[in-house]
């Protein structure tokens, strides 16, 4: 078996969220637990912060973990989903897993893989977790997957706590009310473990604080700070208060102003980000972003509708568990929209798509494959013009090179 085999055989017996949606998740941490217990419990044997939130904490974990480095820091990173590659998920100082550790990983686990129901996301987790305790790592930045309460990764028990915010998403699992999603992301509160809130929203703090009280969990809101970060995007600043406020709590780890300030400004060098704001062309201006919800999609949008351009094409497709019609009513009226579906199963077909942007009277043309709709926008924009490459993770990953 090698390493390409190894992944076709993962994603034949474990289902992914990504790909597939509700089919491939485990409500509760069973499995995720029989899985570490199995590992010997490697997230036991180093320290690890947790992130959680509906936008903002993959940036968020990057920014982490890139100033912990610049302390000096032996610094794991697990994020999901991938855009290119699934060794993207999890790394060390900005160097993903070698495919070699996760061929092993499979070959000697496979047995037991079978003979339990676990989730790709569990897998995952496990392997992560199994990686960073054997390349002994001084700290691990872990991203929750979906929601906090059951997410595969609340089996830590972290240094600190960061929550980034709250926004409708993921509905038909964490619940339809702000209040219920903040429930659901809350159940990654421990006790007597600091909890930074990214945002100061009176309609979530009840919440946050009716479950960090009886646990005696410090619980503070996110102070506004001045620091600059390579990262682009004006959402980055609300990501950077909440970063800088969570190190401002770590009382076990030795970070000064240096180390803060370098560490924002290189976070794409040292974690090798991607997909957010991401400029890649000028003359025309080319930008992908990974923002695929109604709260993200209107920051974006709203940097984007603020440049100046001749003419805004938008190369767009979205998931099929997104309300499609909510997400076209933030679109620009007058821009040019290239309608495509991403090659997974869980992308909206582009004829329902094209029905919704009908219903709202946007100009568009349909393509079959992610790939045409850019090359036709491509061909199509002028040097003074702009192109956004968006709506969905899946979309963004087909054209990033």
């Amino acid at each position: 078996m090698d390493y390409a085999s190894a992944m076709q055989w993962l994603y034949a017996q474990l289902p992914m969220y990504q790909r597939v949606g509700k089919a491939a998740l485990n409500p509760n941490l069973d499995g995720i637990t029989k899985l570490a217990e199995h590992l010997g419990n490697p997230h036991q044997k180093y320290k690890s912060i947790h992130i959680a939130g509906t936008n903002g904490k993959g940036s968020s974990a990057h920014m982490l973990a890139s100033i912990l480095q610049e302390a000096g820091y032996k610094v794991g990173l697990y994020t999901s989903p991938h855009l290119k590659d699934f060794s993207e998920r999890i790394r060390i100082n900005g160097v993903p897993i070698d495919r070699e550790y996760i061929l092993d990983f499979v070959v000697s686990n496979r047995t037991f893989f079978e003979q339990e129901a676990f989730s790709f996301f569990e897998m995952t987790v496990g392997l992560a977790f199994d990686y960073f305790a054997k390349q002994q790592v001084d700290v691990a930045v872990i991203e929750v997957g979906l929601g906090g309460r059951l997410d595969a990764t609340n089996i830590i028990t972290p240094e600190a706590c960061l929550i980034t915010n709250i926004a409708l998403d993921h509905q038909q699992f964490l619940g339809t009310t702000r209040p219920a999603i903040a429930k659901e992301k809350g159940g990654i509160i421990k006790p007597n473990t600091p909890v930074v809130l990214g945002t100061d929203d009176q309609e979530t703090f009840a919440v946050f604080e009716a479950i960090a009280k009886p646990l005696d969990a410090p619980l503070y809101v996110a102070e506004k700070h001045t620091y600059v970060t390579d990262l682009l995007g004006d959402y980055q600043q609300q990501n950077i208060n909440g970063v800088v406020s969570l190190l401002k709590k770590l009382s076990s780890f030795t970070v000064s102003e240096d180390h803060v300030c370098n560490g924002l400004r290189h976070v794409s060098k040292n974690t090798c980000i991607r997909g957010r704001w991401e400029i890649l062309g000028t003359k025309p201006t080319i930008i992908a972003d990974v923002a695929h919800n109604k709260a993200g999609l209107e920051v974006v949008l709203r940097q984007l509708t603020s440049l100046t351009y001749d003419t805004l094409h938008v190369v767009f497709g979205i998931v099929s568990d997104k309300d499609a019609g909510d997400l076209v009513t933030l679109l620009p009226p007058d821009a040019t929209y290239y309608l495509c579906a991403a090659a997974v199963p869980r992308a909206l077909d582009v004829p329902s798509l094209s029905e919704h942007f009908s219903n709202h009277n946007r100009s568009f043309t349909s393509y079959d494959s992610v790939k045409h709709a850019y090359a036709a926008a491509l061909n199509k924009a002028s040097a003074e013009d702009v192109i956004f490459i968006g709506g969905s993770l899946f979309v963004v990953s087909e054209i990033l090179p």
